[in-house]
């Protein structure tokens, strides 16, 4: 596997604009001054990205009370976004990023093993971003179910 570009804590979060699912532009700079969670996944609507999604819909009022913003990106069409935020009732912004400039730019595409083989996708990583703009936790290959617990708990928001 080839070496990747990774981001750590203190590093600056790269900016970034994409539409989302309703089609309107979400800048990372529009949360300058709050805590952002930006968590990228491989496709609405699978079953790991569902209950991954569904886990940060049950704890969002949880995060919005300790100042966090949570931000879901995906290489999917906006169509997708707003059908599975539909499905799912999802009231945090999924932003999409079909070329994937976004996700190579936070690590989050790349090489990465699936079922013993080596294949290019999208790497399940999660992100907490400072209110300056900078990484403050940096999670790269996470699993979708039992994850958000966890980061609840990282970020002392949970027993």
């Amino acid at each position: 596997m080839t070496e990747q570009k990774r981001l750590s804590p203190g590093d600056q979060a790269p900016e970034f604009t994409l539409p989302d699912s309703k089609g309107d532009n979400v800048s990372l700079s529009d949360f300058r001054g709050r805590w952002v969670v930006v968590y990228f996944y491989p496709a609405a609507g699978t079953p790991g990205c569902t209950k991954q999604a569904c886990d940060f819909r049950d704890n969002l009022a949880l995060l919005d009370e300790a100042g966090y913003q949570v931000l879901g990106i995906s290489p999917d069409k906006q169509a997708k976004l707003a059908k599975f935020e539909a499905d799912q009732g999802l009231t945090f912004p999924l932003l999409s990023d079909p070329d994937k400039t976004v996700l190579t730019e936070w690590g989050a595409f790349g090489e990465k093993k699936n079922y013993g083989r080596v294949v290019q996708g999208v790497i399940r990583s999660t992100f907490v971003v400072d209110p300056e703009g900078r990484i403050a936790k940096a999670l790269y290959n996470v699993r979708a179910t039992g994850h958000v617990a966890k980061l609840l708990k990282d970020l002392r928001l949970s027993g």
